[in-house]
């Protein structure tokens, strides 16, 4: 029920379904994501965006500070940028100086607070920072793009339609670092503000307002206007590797949340018997739109570049599915997933993004559900009778694979010393297995459940003599109350691809086009389409798969 109304719920997927790493690493950016839920909120408090301070010379090197109000607060990104050797420039984690580095403040910085923003954030994890820093961040040019639009700008001319398309943007960020990283703000300061509650918005609001800036420092430098279209295509890129990863396993409650807002959103649209004609051709034209977004998408791996080309012909094949007269008819939606079935998993979970977008009033509620501001909620088992049953019930996957095979548990993970970021490693050829981090979820399950005795006893007594197993009952003990909290396939199997735990944390943000490196890192571009800082009134929400010139 939602308002006092009754909604048409059909069964959700079932986490056996849904949870699986090729499935997650299909996923796009919904309605639901991170991005298009902090542009309702601004366009609904009408913020407006205001460049307090501009001292940036003519080459683009100096300070900015961008300030806002929001919920009832104020904010400022301070922006830095500097003048980077090329052979500085690097987009690797262990990299010490970037283009530019940024700080999100909170308050309006006095002149002190903005000398030791500019003179510590460039230097970001060598320095400290202060609780009024709520997020720490820093990005790179992207050379090439860069230096062509300041180019064609200083000669009269826009930048070539066709540079700007593949791209994308002219910065990439390396971190956008939040909870308290290097002494900034905890979570828990503003966790309860307007605007700033649900996951990530704080930082996704300063990826915004980065965007913000690289648009003014490109105009700056090159000393004419971009046109509005080319601005809005312009996002900001992101370069994305396995830090990202482990933090779905480390916190299922939040993976839980943001998945089961994911499917009940998708439930409640596909529960719809009827729509009316102006949803079915808003179905059309986004349809059309998303179309556009895969021919428009190219990256530079052959191996993804034919799956990116399959799923185009897979949805060129469907486009008479895809018709306004077709979604007009009765159960259409319901009928069309459920024939999704026997293609393949891209095209479903691009279908599934796709039939949430005219239905805000209808799942838009559902982004107050995606926080956890308890953290897990779980009732003890009374036994190892009741323990082993639960396995039996909810974690059958973990119980498959032959972990004592070298294909099952070739890969391990483990936190390297010198940046205190998470590594993968082959257990067979490379030392260090022995500082594994505890992301062997289903082996430590299936070690669980072999242990456990014929006999029902306490758990207590159990857990007593075998206290390595405490971890594994715990995730088991979730399982019933957050069935989406567990990614349903092995981690360390040779076969796991951290990509895919990428790509499905990064859709949640509102990530598109993908562009794998290797199955362990991606670069993907972040606010790209999304309404500029004197749009929020008109353009807040359509802008789901940008395609050029939108």
């Amino acid at each position: 029920m939602k308002d006092g109304v009754d909604i048409p719920l059909v069964p959700l997927r079932t986490p056996d379904t849904v949870m699986r790493l090729a499935r997650m690493g299909a996923m796009f950016p919904t309605r639901l994501s991170f991005l298009r839920t902090l542009m309702r909120a601004l366009a609904a408090d009408k913020v407006e965006v205001k460049c307090t301070v501009w001292q940036i010379d003519a080459a683009g090197f100096g300070h900015a500070v961008y300030q806002l109000r929001f919920g009832g607060y104020d904010y400022a990104l301070v922006a830095v940028s500097t003048d980077l050797p090329a052979d500085q420039r690097t987009d690797r984690v262990i990299a010490t100086a970037w283009d530019t580095a940024y700080v999100l403040y909170d308050g309006v910085p006095d002149a002190a607070a903005l000398a030791r923003i500019c003179a510590t954030a460039p230097k970001q994890e060598a320095a400290r920072f202060t609780e009024q820093d709520l997020v720490l961040s820093r990005a790179n040019k992207s050379v090439r793009l860069f230096a062509h639009v300041v180019e064609r700008l200083r000669a009269g001319h826009q930048p070539d339609e066709n540079l700007v398309r593949q791209t994308g943007y002219l910065m990439r960020t390396t971190a956008v670092y939040g909870n308290g990283k290097f002494g900034i703000a905890d979570r828990a300061v503003f966790k309860d503000r307007p605007g700033l509650g649900g996951p990530f918005m704080a930082e996704m609001l300063t990826v915004w307002l980065i965007r913000h800036f690289t648009h003014d420092l490109v105009e700056h430098v090159g000393g004419r206007p971009l046109t509005r279209a080319l601005k809005r295509h312009l996002g900001i890129g992101n370069s994305t590797g396995l830090g990202m990863a482990p933090f779905l396993v480390n916190h299922p409650v939040l993976l839980n949340n943001w998945m089961m807002a994911r499917e009940t959103a998708l439930a409640r649209v596909r529960g719809q018997r009827q729509i009316n004609r102006a949803q079915a051709e808003r179905l059309a034209a986004l349809a059309a739109r998303a179309a556009q977004h895969l021919e428009e998408w190219q990256v530079p791996d052959p191996d993804h570049q034919k799956r990116i080309d399959r799923l185009r012909a897979a949805w060129r094949a469907a486009a008479p599915l895809f018709r306004a007269e077709a979604f007009a008819k009765g159960g259409a939606i319901a009928a069309l997933f459920d024939g999704s079935a026997r293609q393949s998993v891209d095209l479903q979970e691009l279908l599934c993004a796709l039939v949430l977008e005219p239905f805000g009033d209808l799942v838009d509620d559902l982004a107050d559900t995606m926080s956890d501001p308890f953290g897990p909620q779980v009732v003890p088992f009374p036994d190892t009778q009741t323990l082993k049953q639960e396995i039996e019930h909810h974690a059958l996957w973990a119980l498959s694979p032959a972990y004592e095979s070298r294909a099952a548990s070739r890969q391990f993970w483990y936190v390297s010393a010198a940046k205190q970021e998470p590594r993968l490693g082959n257990r067979f050829d490379e030392a260090g297995a022995d500082l594994e981090s505890p992301l062997d979820i289903g082996r430590r399950i299936k070690a669980l459940y072999a242990d456990l005795p014929d006999a029902p006893e306490p758990l207590t007594a159990f857990l007593a003599r075998h206290p390595d197993h405490m971890m594994a009952a715990t995730r088991v003990a979730g399982l019933s109350r957050y069935p989406y909290g567990e990614i349903r396939d092995n981690l360390i199997a040779e076969t796991c691809l951290p990509i895919d735990m990428l790509r499905c944390k990064l859709s949640f943000f509102g990530a598109s086009k993908f562009d794998p490196k290797s199955d362990r890192w991606t670069r993907i571009t972040l606010c790209q389409g999304a309404p500029l800082d004197d749009e929020l009134g008109n353009r807040a929400d359509d802008w789901w798969l940008p395609v050029f010139g939108q």
